[in-house]
């Protein structure tokens, strides 16, 4: 069906097509997806990867008990994930949490069986030592300017060297059971048939927190009359998440309920993802890594929040020790060996850019996710450790030549 548009005299009338608003919808969400494919490869990536191990193990994959133990055993690099995200997000790096991981858990050891402290005090300890330690690669970097990149290479060697001093070159274990159940314990049950309710509670609490806090974003978003997303995206990608909370969550219900460390978790990312968002700290971090002489000169206090970052590194490379060490229990001085090529491959993956600025906490959840699905798949496959290492860095390669391709396809514009 056509009309004509009116045109001031001397120019002949013009045929439109009245399909053309709708033609102009398509066009401008295909643009919006295209914006948006950084995210959206993301998501379909791990999908297109849980999927493909699920046929490949014969459905091992998505069984109740290994997916408990995807959660568990990669939760110390989640948990590492958190804070290096949000260090390269200012552009830094940090490549002693390893050695922290292994050294913290050395001490809590010790504190534990040798002095006889309480696990709660030691904990406790621990976390002031992790801060300790951020505290002292913080200043170097924030108030003394050597380059973050030889202060924590340095603090490889320092804290994996007091590691062996803190055990004298030996393993510690058993640990308290109170302890052990940070690394690898489980909520108490509620009944034994059916799914656990107690985690089925939690996953209809997360699944609203996950629609109230969506819903409230869009609302604020719409009142302040700032560029929002089709309402269709909002919707789907709503839907999604709702359907992936609600996987875990059945999953999880049917087989020893919820892991302690996944509360421990889902609190990081909670707190940290409001902080990065909602917080004045958390936009200085991204000023800082966007441009540091812009934040400097709009009166950013550049030092005190690269030092404070170092610092929440340091605590939460603590907990990750305490975290790796009560699952496995035992302290080891070679614990935490590649742990902070993993985190940082997890940030990079995640959709963080590499010359800082970029980057989300959910997405250094899911880089890590996308690690730990691939390591727990290939292992059920028998695939060797050369080869797995093999993939892995394909996968950062490719992960880090999209950031640059995006940036260059969008500087050519």
């Amino acid at each position: 069906m056509t009309d004509t548009k009116k045109r001031p005299e001397g120019m002949s009338p013009q045929t439109i097509d009245v399909r053309e608003p709708a033609a102009n919808g398509a066009a401008a969400a295909f643009r919006y997806l295209t914006g948006q494919f950084r995210q959206i490869g993301l998501f379909l990536a791990l999908i297109v990867i849980v999927a493909f191990f699920q046929i490949t193990t014969g459905g091992i994959t998505l069984q109740p008990d290994n997916v408990s133990n995807i959660i568990i055993q990669n939760s110390y690099i989640l948990i590492l994930a958190v804070g290096m995200v949000m260090v390269i997000i200012a552009g830094h790096i940090d490549l002693s949490v390893g050695s922290v991981v292994a050294f913290v858990g050395a001490v809590s050891g010790v504190l534990m069986t040798r002095v006889g402290l309480p696990f709660w005090l030691a904990i406790i300890l621990c976390l002031v030592l992790g801060a300790i330690i951020g505290a002292w690669q913080g200043f170097w970097v924030a108030y003394f300017g050597i380059p973050a990149f030889i202060v924590t290479l340095a603090g490889m060697l320092i804290f994996r060297g007091a590691a062996f001093i803190a055990l004298g070159n030996q393993q510690i274990s058993p640990f308290p059971d109170p302890f052990r159940a940070i690394g690898s314990g489980f909520l108490p049950t509620l009944g034994d048939s059916g799914y656990e309710p107690i985690t089925v509670i939690i996953g209809l609490l997360a699944i609203v927190s996950i629609v109230a806090t969506g819903l409230r974003g869009r609302l604020t978003r719409k009142k302040y009359a700032l560029e929002d997303e089709p309402i269709w995206w909002f919707s789907l990608k709503l839907v999604a998440m709702i359907g992936l909370v609600l996987l875990v969550t059945l999953l999880l219900a049917s087989y020893n309920g919820t892991p302690v460390v996944l509360i421990i978790l889902g609190v990081l990312v909670v707190v940290y993802t409001a902080v990065m968002g909602r917080t004045v700290f958390g936009r200085h971090i991204y000023a800082i890594g966007g441009n540091l002489a812009a934040a400097t000169l709009s009166g950013v206090k550049t030092k005190r929040v690269t030092f404070l970052i170092f610092v929440n590194m340091g605590v939460l490379a603590a907990l990750a020790g305490m975290v790796f060490t009560a699952g496995l229990n035992l302290a080891s001085p070679s614990a935490g060996n590649g742990f902070e090529l993993d985190a940082i491959s997890a940030v990079f993956i995640g959709g963080a850019a590499v010359t800082g600025g970029i980057g989300t906490i959910p997405g250094a959840i899911i880089g890590g996710l996308i690690i730990g699905v691939l390591n727990n798949g290939m292992s059920i496959l028998g695939i060797g450790i050369e080869y797995q290492q093999l993939v892995k860095g394909l996968v950062l390669l490719a992960a880090v030549a999209f950031d640059f391709y995006n940036k260059r396809r969008g500087g050519s514009r």
